[in-house]
């Protein structure tokens, strides 16, 4: 009997020891497969950052175009509105500022077009035009501040809805805790964070870079306002 169980045993093929040594097979999940499994909560916040990423990057390089634009201004600008301002030749001035589209001509405008009166009259001219021209150069920047500060709670509330949903799938599934059937709850949690906090450090990136564009435009439109009031204020 031991005999036969033995003879048994060595009759065995070598390829059914393969079958004892099975590899695990690595599972794959791309980001579209992330996104759908986590159900349609998780699909509807995602969807409504990534329009808010559309959003913020359109922001940052209309804005960004814009101010690029308005900084580009001849070298030789100044010293030629200075020519014609030393000749009396005003209206020749004001003419090189209409021909230049920027908010340094449209200040020196605005400014040639007070001489004769007090200088603190001019200055204050040049103040009041200085502000509309910023306002203009921060055109719906606050929109990415807002979109920096409101995708990552936007993410957090996906994060809470899913944990519901997680916690819902498990009440009843009887106590019994079953991976699949928290995973979509579980995905929609993760994903919204991760998501919501893309789209708040990319908003918050450009935002900054837009106000110190916006800045550095503003020391050039004081400079040159400051350079045209010096001129004014040169004796004759």
């Amino acid at each position: 009997m031991i005999h036969t169980i033995l003879q048994s045993s060595q009759d065995v093929p070598e390829g059914a020891e393969i079958l004892t040594d099975v590899e695990p097979v690595e599972k794959t999940l791309s980001i579209i497969e992330l996104i759908t499994s986590g159900g349609l909560a998780g699909q509807i916040i995602i969807a409504i950052l990534f329009i808010l990423l559309i959003v913020a990057c359109y922001i940052y390089f209309e804005r960004l175009f814009a101010i690029k634009a308005a900084s580009a201004i001849d070298s030789n600008f100044m010293n030629q509105i200075k020519d014609h301002v030393s000749n009396g030749k005003i209206e020749a001035a004001q003419l090189l500022c209409a021909q230049v589209n920027s908010p340094v001509s449209r200040l020196i405008n605005k400014g040639i077009s007070r001489i004769g009166k007090p200088l603190e009259d001019i200055n204050t001219a040049i103040e009041n035009a200085g502000r509309l021209e910023i306002y203009g150069l921060e055109k719906n920047v606050s929109v990415l501040a807002t979109i920096s500060g409101a995708a990552p709670m936007i993410g957090f509330l996906g994060t809470v809805v899913g944990m519901i949903l997680a916690i819902f799938e498990l009440a009843n599934a009887g106590g019994t805790i079953q991976m699949d059937v928290l995973a979509s709850g579980l995905y929609t949690a993760m994903t919204t964070t991760v998501a919501g906090l893309i789209v708040g450090i990319v908003a918050y990136i450009t935002y900054n870079h837009l106000v110190v564009k916006t800045n550095k435009m503003v020391y050039q439109m004081e400079a040159h306002s400051l350079e045209f009031l010096d001129h004014l204020n040169e004796p004759i």
